[in-house]
């Protein structure tokens, strides 16, 4: 991000990498819960009626939301390691980059969790059509809107420039 009015390099990764915690809180919350239920899953009297391929797609979709859990808490834990060691711009960069690979694995974790229940209460064909729903849905909200908007906004600095 550009440095605001006034704002000198140090203050602009410091609010950078705020606004990046700010972020993840949200993001962190509901992985956390889906991981937490997805460990309780196990220990419910339903589990015996689960089939292989079921218990495959659980312990994938288990294993998904421990990455992106760990992907997402990650930043915290890589702020306090560097703290006061001169490197908050590649912290920033590194964070940055850390999370949105923690938002990719989320997707495909809820993808997972859809699949199997889904593939539990009714068949494998329709888990496979609502969890590619999901997954297209998740990743429109995730990633295609906001690169759409960047690309939009680099088309109009770009025609700015070019008039000038």
């Amino acid at each position: 991000m550009p440095p605001e009015p006034g704002e000198s390099e140090a203050e602009r990764l410091n609010r950078n990498f705020d606004d990046l915690l700010q972020e993840l809180r949200v993001s962190q919350n509901g992985t956390q819960i889906l991981f937490a239920f997805l460990l309780t899953v196990p220990f419910s009297n339903g589990f015996a009626k689960v089939s292989d391929f079921e218990r495959g797609i659980y312990f994938t979709a288990l294993l998904l939301a421990a990455l992106s859990a760990a992907m997402l808490i990650a930043p915290a834990v890589m702020h306090r390691v560097l703290f006061r060691q001169h490197h908050k711009r590649e912290l920033v960069a590194w964070a940055s980059r850390v999370a949105l690979g923690g938002q990719v694995i989320l997707a495909f974790a809820v993808t997972a969790s859809v699949f199997l229940v889904t593939d539990f209460i009714y068949s494998h064909v329709l888990a496979a059509v609502m969890s590619f729903v999901v997954l297209m849905w998740t990743s429109v909200w995730f990633f295609v809107l906001p690169l759409y908007i960047r690309a939009r906004h680099h088309r109009e600095e770009d025609a700015t420039t070019s008039s000038t």
